[in-house]
């Protein structure tokens, strides 16, 4: 399937699901448990409705917003996600170069497969890097250094993953890390045999920003995925997040957090914003969906915080419903990988393109010219 066929998201992640074999695909686009969480994701959005208004001088469509310190042109940005080697072996600077040409922000993962300071290099649009505190604080201090020193705007901070969240597509797929040409799993490594080439010949998959910290006990994605799942620390608390605030001392966010009372926790904290997220339904299945957490969490804040919807936006008119309810801005995750996945850096960029052109005729379509005027008053009314 040719990226010049995909008009939305959704036909991206059919011609990804086309390119990529089956455990490598199941694992980007899988759930916890039953998977509930993840499907109310998007259909959450149903629930809300927009108001269309004409008459109105919608000539000119301003979709500029500024959102973690970053201006942005339109109120969409990527989020943090793990391993993109997995998916396509342009990998990282693809999706950050594709980001900076869209007029917006990448979030590099600390699980990426570029490092830092190379994703830097590959874009001059603003990055905000994904952060945890580990056991090791020395590590999440080096983090912040690095970060400090590449000029990345903003940290973001997961607090959703001390546990991993059960994945059954990854066992009944037999997907592993990094790929293995199991019995299971064989067949179809054999019937993409692109990809597959492509990672027996330019393997990379290498936890880039942490691999320096497991020369001892070897260099392979596994020994470091073992270092990392020993540095998630149950023990931390709001008093940690404190200490990376004063650590950090520019804007920081939240990702994980879905509750109001939280987010006044993170206000106190010092962070700037919060990525309300259930982690794009992976880890605690029957969580809420972002969206119906904004007006809560909005009606407990103010203005303190930026809230940014993350999970589930797949159209254009899931951001308006998103900022109608209250939220700043949205970021999208699996809806880059699945365009990543399909076409490299050329797949990203038409993704972000129609994504941005669904954004902007919906403002026109609901009389709003610019993203100040996207307010309740765009949604139908509760009866």
């Amino acid at each position: 399937m040719s990226i010049s066929r995909c008009y939305n998201l959704m036909d991206f992640r059919q011609a990804a699901k086309r390119r990529l074999p089956a455990p490598v695909f199941n694992y980007m686009d899988g759930g916890a448990d039953d998977e509930w969480t993840l499907r109310a994701n998007t259909t959450a959005f149903d629930k809300y409705e927009l108001m269309p208004r004409y008459l109105v001088d919608v000539s000119k469509i301003d979709a500029r917003t500024k959102v973690l310190g970053a201006a942005l042109d339109w109120p969409v940005f990527l989020a943090p996600t793990g391993m993109s080697r997995l998916f396509h072996h342009q990998k990282e600077p693809a999706v950050a170069r594709a980001a900076a040409k869209a007029g917006t922000m990448y979030s590099l993962s600390t699980l990426s497969t570029t490092n830092i300071e190379d994703v830097a290099a590959a874009s001059a649009g603003p990055k905000m890097f994904q952060i945890y505190i580990f056991k090791d604080r020395s590590l999440t201090e080096e983090f912040v250094q690095r970060c400090k020193a590449a000029k990345y705007t903003a940290l973001c901070l997961t607090v959703d993953t001390l546990v991993a969240g059960n994945r059954e597509r990854d066992h009944r797929f037999g997907m592993s890390m990094p790929p293995k040409f199991g019995i299971k799993s064989l067949l179809s490594f054999a019937m993409h045999p692109e990809w597959t080439l492509r990672v027996l010949s330019e393997p990379q998959m290498r936890m880039a920003n942490v691999v320096h910290k497991v020369d001892a006990i070897g260099t392979g994605t596994m020994p470091v995925m073992e270092y990392i799942n020993s540095q998630f620390d149950r023990s931390l608390t709001w008093k940690d997040v404190e200490w990376l605030a004063k650590q950090w001392g520019g804007p920081l966010a939240i990702k994980g957090v879905q509750s109001p009372e939280d987010a006044k926790r993170a206000r106190d904290a010092g962070a700037t914003a919060i990525m309300i997220s259930n982690h794009g339904g992976r880890q605690l299945d029957s969580a809420p969906a972002p969206i119906d957490c904004v007006a809560p969490m909005r009606n407990a804040v103010g203005d303190a915080l930026e809230l940014i919807v993350d999970g589930g936006v797949r159209r254009g008119t899931h951001v308006l419903k998103a900022l109608a309810r209250g939220a700043n801005a949205c970021s999208i995750g699996r809806g880059y990988l699945y365009a990543l996945a399909a076409g490299g850096e050329a797949g990203v960029d038409r993704a972000l393109k129609l994504l941005r052109t669904e954004v902007e005729r919906g403002m026109a379509l609901t009389g709003c010219a610019s993203v100040a005027q996207i307010d309740r008053n765009a949604l139908v009314p509760w009866q």
